[in-house]
């Protein structure tokens, strides 16, 4: 069976999208010498979870507080205070794409638009959520 190995973030202004993340979720980013990419530590290695890389975008930057359709696989982060990580992302410039929902006996999840109008989403699981 095949898994994702690797996510890329697209950015207009990496820079900003890299301290859209850093202040969301920590993750530490190393510029690599060509193409004007970084790549992305999300965890420990041996972690469940992925690393990724943040790449210039190609073409225009959508509008973040226009609705936005999703045109790649949104990433999903877990997360231990949802309504702490929403309100820090609005705090950081993102926006919220969809409210904060129960998904009953998994728990909580909302999509979020960071600096860059890219979709996110983020759980706090809760076998309780209905």
């Amino acid at each position: 069976m095949s898994r994702p190995v690797h996510f890329e973030i697209h950015a207009a202004d990496p820079m900003r999208a890299r301290r859209f993340y850093e202040g969301l979720f920590g993750w530490t980013f190393t510029p690599l010498d060509f193409m004007n990419y970084s790549l992305i530590k999300t965890g420990e290695p041996g972690a469940p979870g992925i690393d990724g890389g943040l790449f210039t975008r190609i073409g225009p930057n959508p509008d973040a507080a226009a609705p936005t359709p999703v045109i790649a696989y949104v990433c999903t982060i877990e997360v231990e205070d949802l309504d702490g990580d929403i309100a820090r992302t609005l705090d950081l410039g993102g926006s919220i794409a969809v409210a904060k929902a129960a998904i009953p006996g998994v728990g909580w999840l909302a999509y979020c638009k960071d600096t860059e109008a890219n979709i996110f989403g983020m759980m706090q699981r809760d076998p309780a959520a209905a």
